[in-house]
């Protein structure tokens, strides 16, 4: 299984968990099995076209999976994936 990082702003759509169990070959299905566990995360994750938004990076480990196979990019038992949402702010 993989497990999922839930960064703390989207964890109020996960039930306040700040992690997921998935058992997908792939990061695009991992991330597929997160929303249809918690729907009200899927649109905070991906555009209309069904692609994560671009203010949304994932990590494979310490790889971003657009250095990757983006979606196709493969997870095994043990592999940590991480959602990080953009921050901005400042003056």
């Amino acid at each position: 299984m993989a497990k999922i990082i839930i960064p703390t702003p989207l964890r109020k759509f996960t039930d306040n968990q700040s992690s997921f169990q998935a058992t997908s070959g792939n990061v695009g299905e991992a991330l597929n099995e997160l929303t249809t566990t918690y729907p009200g995360v899927k649109g905070h994750l991906f555009d209309d076209n069904g692609q994560v938004r671009q203010f949304i990076k994932v990590f494979v480990g310490e790889d971003d999976i657009k250095d990757l196979d983006n979606n196709a990019t493969a997870v095994e038992s043990g592999t940590v994936i991480s959602i990080v949402p953009a921050i901005a702010g400042g003056c």
